[in-house]
């Protein structure tokens, strides 16, 4: 079951798996990266926050990707070398932040799709309890 696990979440964060970036528990690597790790975190804790708060301005969702790109950026031109303690926190930061964007595409499909039901069958009892997202 590990192992499938594993290597589900490698190929979702497209991990590279470096063991130099990498947290270890009891000797063992973990099966994804410092960032990818905090990205995993951020997706979990971001779900119930956008229950919460329901839409999340754009604004939000760019400042909390910032340090991640400028971590990761940084890094990728320069010889400056990030600790697996700021990837993970970047990383966490962006998981947030990709959470409230599968959020508002969700939501954006949704309410696309209804203003085609509107169109096709205006009198479908669905749009009575969602009119308010298409008006």
């Amino acid at each position: 079951m590990y192992n499938k696990i594993a290597k589900f979440l490698k190929i979702f964060f497209l991990c590279h798996c470096r063991p130099e970036r990498s947290f270890f528990y009891k000797g063992k690597q973990f099966p994804i990266c410092a960032r990818c790790t905090g990205e995993l975190i951020g997706l979990i804790v971001g779900i119930p926050i956008i229950f919460k708060l329901k839409d999340v301005d754009i604004i939000y969702i760019f400042l909390l990707s910032i340090p991640l790109i400028l971590d990761g950026g940084i890094q990728l031109v320069t010889k400056y070398e990030s600790n697996n303690i700021k990837r993970v926190v970047t990383g966490f930061l962006f998981g947030i932040a990709l959470i409230f964007i599968l959020a508002k595409v969700h939501w954006s499909a949704f309410e696309n799709a209804l203003r085609v039901i509107n169109i096709f069958q205006p009198d479908n009892p669905l749009l009575e309890k969602y009119r308010y997202l298409i008006e």
